[in-house]
């Protein structure tokens, strides 16, 4: 009988138990006279679960034949429901072998290439600064990309629940290839600034789209091993990046470190396009809209909201970069910005709460438990990564006197263990269920990894900065994925867009806003420093000189001056990471123990 033509059996007859919970019976309840059966066809049931559970009541077979019998039935049943849990919601079946091989390669490309974009430009902006005379637009080359993706990273959201999964993430692709082919051609420094708004516009849908689809490409009890490959292409881009930059600016031209994106952006593009299928109805919530007027479609997107949190948020963001380098943090541009930021920010939560299920983000998917704290444990991880990556080849530059090539490949440790980690967490989370423990540990391990970090001194051996890095990157890569895992875990296909977008905009914002401020205190540290340690040199031509240069630059009498004041500027920056690693704890510490193993399923079987 097909399931739930059957009453419960907790209603109606009393239930025959299962060989799982006769175990845990007393002697007693063992003895108890069994129940006959009847003749009922309607009344003939039993209970199929995933881990085969079978009865103890159910009356000896007469003859072996019968026992055979008895035997491959219940051998079949279970084959079917294993089937069945390799399949998604709407039917069909998950990809395998090839296929799946193509998908996977195909989002651990896409994502690489958007971080990839958010640091290959360091080391191409002098040439780039060169070329244009553009030195004064230097701050807007990263901005502009970073404003962008963050400001449209939970309207993508949205667009992944109403909309053809598949060809959002396309399209999100197009907006990040057309942004770098804008950027590879541009004449000016102009072009350039605005292919890079373009590019960071396909960025905000590239890393919850692939963990969107990836969702409806391998099981949950098998993703986080998947997952963990996607998330950790964050930590070879953010190594790699400044490598690939400097290889292209000196043995080609700058304008490659756009161009390479075009190629592997397509081959990303060929895969989903050919080998995907999105879920039945097109969008993860399943919600036709083919009867609805364009004002009520239109409404599902939440546009008032949308127009107060892009603008909220490129303020804050402005106002980050901007104060206590660009402009006092007293002047009246930076304290504008922050009162326009609160304004529109609070209109914005009051759109929410009215709008409720077409709000951009429905106030009951961030009530739950999982929603929140997985958002705060990655706002804080992202905070503490993207601050603690940014700054410590500066480190090597400027301490070790190391190029911009060499401070990449010592930065090697930490890259290596965050990939590493990454994926030794994910393939045990499949095996065990649980991703709670890793994000606990994620917290240990990075609080005391980056107050490590914050110890090194000039003379710090290789041994030690190696062994550092790899403790730190370590609880970067337990803790980088569990947030999305977990969200996935207990969001169903409506949710889970939003879910994710708001997941993964906690971590870029968190990343965005904190390397600003770990700017701003090695920016305003080390004017201090050089006073204390070099007072016959000033603080602007130590600053000018920039990172890779002061040891050429800088006159000899005053170098060990000048190498401390950066050692100790730069060592509250990782102590700044330390901390921000530390209130992880809020997240890892409220997050539910939930299982991505799968819930049980109960099948009434005639």
């Amino acid at each position: 009988m097909a399931h739930g033509a059957h009453p419960s059996p907790t209603l109606g007859a009393t239930p025959r138990k299962s060989t799982s919970s006769s175990i845990a019976s007393t002697d007693a309840e063992k003895q108890q006279a069994q129940i006959p059966r009847t003749n009922s066809p309607s009344d003939v049931y039993h209970h199929v679960e995933i881990d085969i559970k079978e009865k103890d009541d159910a009356p000896e077979p007469p003859a072996p034949a019968a026992d055979l019998a008895h035997t491959l039935s219940r051998v079949a049943t279970a084959a079917s429901e294993l089937r069945r849990t390799e399949t998604r919601q709407d039917g069909t079946e998950y990809p395998g072998g090839v296929k799946l091989a193509l998908i996977t390669v195909a989002l651990c490309l896409a994502v690489f290439l958007m971080a990839l974009d958010n640091s290959i430009i360091a080391t191409a902006i002098p040439k780039i600064t060169d070329q244009f005379h553009s030195l004064d637009a230097v701050g807007w080359y990263g901005s502009a990309y970073l404003l962008t993706t963050a400001a449209l990273q939970l309207l993508f959201g949205k667009f992944y629940s109403y909309l053809n999964i598949k060809w959002v993430f396309l399209g999100a692709i197009g907006l990040f290839e057309l942004g770098s082919l804008i950027c590879g051609v541009a004449p000016n420094s102009t072009a350039l600034i605005i292919g890079r708004a373009i590019a960071g516009a396909g960025s905000a849908g590239i890393l919850s789209g692939a963990l969107i689809i990836l969702a409806y490409t391998v099981p949950l009890r098998q993703r986080p091993a998947y997952s963990g490959g996607i998330t950790s292409m964050y930590g070879v881009a953010s190594v790699a990046g400044p490598l690939l930059g400097g290889v292209f600016t000196d043995k080609a031209t700058w304008r490659w470190c756009f161009y390479i994106n075009l190629p592997i952006g397509a081959i990303t593009v060929l895969v989903v396009m050919f080998f995907f299928q999105p879920p039945k109805g097109a969008s993860a919530s399943g919600t036709a809209s083919t009867n609805k007027t364009w004002r009520e479609i239109l409404n599902e997107f939440d546009p008032l909201g949308t127009l107060l949190f892009m603008p909220a948020i490129v303020c804050l963001l402005l106002a980050l970069q901007w104060g206590g380098t660009t402009y006092a943090w007293n002047s009246g541009r930076i304290i504008a910005l922050f009162v326009v930021f609160g304004v529109l920010i609070v209109a914005f939560l009051l759109i929410q709460w009215r709008q409720q299920e077409n709000a951009t983000v429905p106030p009951r998917v961030m009530k739950m438990r999982t929603v929140w704290s997985g958002s705060a444990f990655a706002a804080a991880t992202g905070a503490a990564f993207f601050s603690g990556i940014y700054f410590l080849p500066l480190w090597f530059q400027a301490v070790k006197g190391s190029s911009a090539v060499s401070s990449g490949i010592m930065n090697l440790p930490m890259l290596i263990s965050v990939v590493l980690f990454s994926l030794m967490a994910g393939v045990i989370v499949s095996v065990l269920g649980y991703y709670t423990p890793f994000m606990l540990l994620s917290t240990v391990l990075m609080s005391v990894g980056y107050g490590l970090i914050s110890t090194f001194q000039p003379d710090t051996g290789a041994g030690v900065w190696i062994g550092y890095q790899i403790l730190a990157g370590a609880g970067v890569g337990f803790g980088l994925q569990q947030p999305l895992m977990a969200v996935q875990a207990v969001l169903n296909d409506k949710d889970l867009p939003t879910g994710t977008a708001v997941v993964v905009f906690s971590q870029t914002l968190g990343g965005s806003l904190f390397v600003s401020v770990s700017q701003n205190v090695f920016s305003n540290k080390l004017v201090e420093y050089v006073g204390d340690y070099a007072p016959g040199i000033s603080a602007s031509t130590v600053l000018s000189a920039g990172a890779t240069s002061i040891q050429k630059l800088i006159p000899s009498e005053f170098l060990n001056g000048v190498t401390l004041a950066y050692n100790d500027a730069l060592m509250q920056t990782f102590l700044v990471s330390a901390a921000l690693a530390a209130t992880s704890i809020v997240g890892s510490g409220f997050m539910e123990w939930r299982s991505v193993k799968g819930k049980k399923v109960d099948v009434a079987m005639a």
